[in-house]
């Protein structure tokens, strides 16, 4: 409970293989978690990822630790306390570079907190040493004040009292006496406390060592272990040539799985791009085909529109043949009427002349 997670993030874990030195041996099938740590306790950091229930990295951080980008997407860093290389292979340079960031930040947090505690360490022992190196070697006490019958004849004595014949005089040693036991007892609180701050700082250094003497003995497992391993690798010496070889045709394999996840990395990038290119065209196919609808509506009125406008053509066209029809019965009657005077005017015209 006293630790949490402060960052957290993805990747694909690695150690260096412990025989070679060279090759990155991969402890996880897939990309984990892997996430910063803060023990607010001991104010210590630490990089822990776990691979189902199994912790496939537990690293405290610590100021003379480094994290290296060999590639735009991996980095790693060595861990001397558990022996090994860590290297972690990020899905992309941002991630890296995020990580490498917060490594870098807590990295400086823990060098801080290093040396806070160094100095507070100095503070607690710089009281005891003036104590133990000042006020213990020449004490305060009524004998040394008052003066013994061999000591009398002191530069310091003579100087600060008179002779012990007069009474009056004689009290004086007793209040000097009494100023001294409390400067004593305050001295002694001050004692009290740097001891009681010795002992958490030596039971926080027993509990370190107890630490150190498990990881020692880990150390000295892993030792022995790999003792054997040299030792089985010697009887087998013979297949050298033949472990050489295979070892090749694995780096070969490696390089071209590199290789070939390099051109599927390219290919997904590209196929990102398809899909953000496709994405648009879709949005334009949308935006056109909202716009076709409104055209569409808008033609229908249209259409609508001209269809209104040819029947009131139509009928004006009808209105019109009839008024031209009205015109022509008008005109012949007008052409009949107009026959009719001139027929009279002329019988009017003889008339006139018969008379």
């Amino acid at each position: 409970l006293r630790e949490q997670p402060i960052y957290s993030t993805r990747a694909h874990v690695f150690q260096i293989d412990p025989n070679t030195k060279k090759n990155w041996v991969p402890t996880s099938k897939h990309a984990v978690t892997v996430s910063y740590f803060y023990d607010s306790t001991r104010n210590v950091y630490r990089i822990i990822s776990l691979d189902g229930s199994k912790a496939i990295i537990n690293s405290t951080i610590t100021p003379n630790m480094t994290f290296t980008k060999t590639s735009q997407k991996f980095g790693q860093w060595a861990d001397s306390r558990a022996n090994t290389v860590y290297g972690l292979g990020f899905s992309s340079e941002h991630h890296l570079s995020k990580f490498a960031e917060k490594f870098q930040e807590f990295k400086e947090a823990a060098r801080l907190a290093k040396e806070k505690s160094q100095e507070k360490m100095e503070l607690t022992s710089t009281p005891s040493q003036e104590s133990a190196g000042g006020d213990i070697q020449s004490p305060l006490t009524p004998e040394s004040i008052n003066g013994t019958d061999d000591e009398r004849a002191t530069p310091e004595v003579t100087q600060n009292s008179e002779p012990r014949a007069e009474p009056t005089q004689n009290a004086l040693p007793f209040t000097h006496s009494s100023t001294i036991s409390k400067h004593w007892e305050a001295e002694l609180a001050t004692l009290k406390g740097n001891n009681a701050k010795l002992t958490a700082a030596l039971l926080e250094s027993t509990a370190n060592v107890k630490q150190w003497k498990q990881q020692l003995a880990a150390y000295q497992e892993e030792a022995e272990r790999l003792h054997k391993r040299v030792t089985e690798l010697e009887c087998v010496s013979s297949q050298a040539n033949a472990v050489h070889t295979h070892k090749t045709e694995l780096n070969q394999t490696i390089q071209e799985l590199e290789s070939s996840l390099k051109k599927k990395e390219e290919e997904i990038e590209g196929l990102k791009q398809e899909i953000e290119n496709a994405r648009e065209l879709q949005a334009q196919r949308d935006s056109l085909t909202q716009k076709l609808q409104e055209v569409e509506i808008r033609n229908k009125d249209l259409e609508g529109q001209l269809s209104d406008l040819e029947q009131r053509l139509e009928k004006s066209q009808n209105e019109q043949e009839a008024f031209r029809n009205n015109l022509k019965t008008l005109l012949e009657i007008l052409d009949g009427k107009i026959f009719e005077l001139t027929e009279l005017r002329d019988n009017l015209a003889k008339l006139i002349e018969c008379s």
